[in-house]
């Protein structure tokens, strides 16, 4: 162990707080809370692998997390990023934020509102869905997950994305901009954000529009078009307007390839000479998803409550390493110490 213990002690501490205020759990008393439930956890998330298969508490767990709502997880999440975000001042901070949905694989027979149905390649049947917001930032080292929300089949995309954000804007001082990719791009979505006042920058499929004013256009060359759109929902014609960033075959030194970019954006005045390194920004969020695999507690649940709860302890667990520990040790050097220091706290 690398790290002073008295650090492990206060990180412990606040997984202990985690668990107790996200399941409604009495600490100190002589029922189990997050005391007793953070060393399977741990030791689950360390190995990758069941609750059931290496402790003594995963039904007592499972149950806990059924008497609450997911609600009660995720303003537990908010809280702890607030506390934690006090030690680089999030609070003063003009943020540029992603979101972008991730799965987690389900085997067996997918069923109800929350599986999403799959090829069954692999075994896997079906997904668990959820949509996070990160900060991406160049310029903030703090690159943490905000909030994550479980999604169900046939959700409002546009919705629960202006939701979460309208839930992480009291946690900064202003959000610059809003980066998305291809699969967010739809006419309901820049409608509600323009309407929120949140910024954004989408990459755009490259449907026959696109392709018709690129064939126009001299290589290595950019230009800004405005687009006016209409949306028909629920029987109302709605008029909308974004602008259309294009640009034609830009050299990649990394991959030593040129390409075509095109984005929809509510800054028209952006400057096409920065556009593609800001929207490459939002990379920074997958980054973050493969971080957390590493601590991927497996699940057979099909209680999409369990699935959460398991999810927001994983990016717990990585808000931790990122804020105090990431310039110290690896994220599993970090999961593998605070285990052992776990295993002794508890054992006393």
């Amino acid at each position: 162990m690398t790290v002073n213990p008295d650090r492990y002690f206060r990180t412990i501490k606040t997984l202990d707080t985690f668990i107790d205020r996200a399941l409604g759990l009495i600490p100190n008393s002589h029922h189990l809370s997050g005391f007793n439930y953070d060393l399977d956890l741990l030791h689950a998330a360390v190995a990758n692998t069941y609750l059931e298969t290496i402790g003594t508490h995963a039904d007592s767990i499972h149950l806990a997390i059924k008497r609450v709502s997911a609600s009660d997880i995720y303003w537990e999440y908010l809280k702890t990023v607030e506390i934690l975000g006090s030690r680089f001042q999030l609070n003063k901070q003009d943020v540029v934020l992603a979101l972008d949905y991730t799965e987690e694989d389900f085997y067996g027979d997918a069923q109800g509102f929350w599986i999403y149905s799959w090829t069954g390649e692999n075994a896997v049947t079906g997904k668990f869905k959820f949509l996070t917001c990160a900060i991406v930032s160049s310029d903030i080292p703090q690159k943490i997950p905000l909030i994550s929300i479980p999604v169900h089949i046939g959700h409002n995309m546009a919705k629960e994305v202006c939701w979460c954000l309208s839930m992480v804007k009291p946690l900064v001082q202003s959000i610059k901009l809003v980066l998305f990719d291809r699969g967010f791009y739809s006419k309901e979505l820049m409608l509600s954000m323009t309407r929120a006042g949140y910024p954004y920058l989408i990459f755009v499929p490259k449907n026959q529009k696109v392709k018709k004013e690129l064939e126009q256009m001299v290589e290595s060359k950019g230009k800004k078009i405005q687009y006016q759109f209409k949306l028909n929902k629920d029987k109302t014609i709605i008029h909308g307007k974004t602008t259309l960033a294009l640009l034609k075959q830009i050299f990649d030194k990394k991959s030593g390839k040129s390409f075509d970019w095109a984005f929809a954006t509510s800054e028209s005045e952006i400057n096409l000479d920065y556009i593609i390194p800001t929207y490459k920004g939002r990379w920074r969020i997958e980054t973050g998803f493969r971080i957390q695999d590493e601590a991927r507690i497996m699940s057979k649940s099909t209680d999409a409550r369990i699935r959460f709860f398991f999810f927001a302890y994983e990016q717990a667990l990585q808000l931790l390493w990122v804020v105090l520990y990431k310039e110290e040790v690896s994220f599993k050097e970090f999961l593998l110490d605070l285990y052992e220091f776990c295993v002794g706290r508890n054992a006393k």
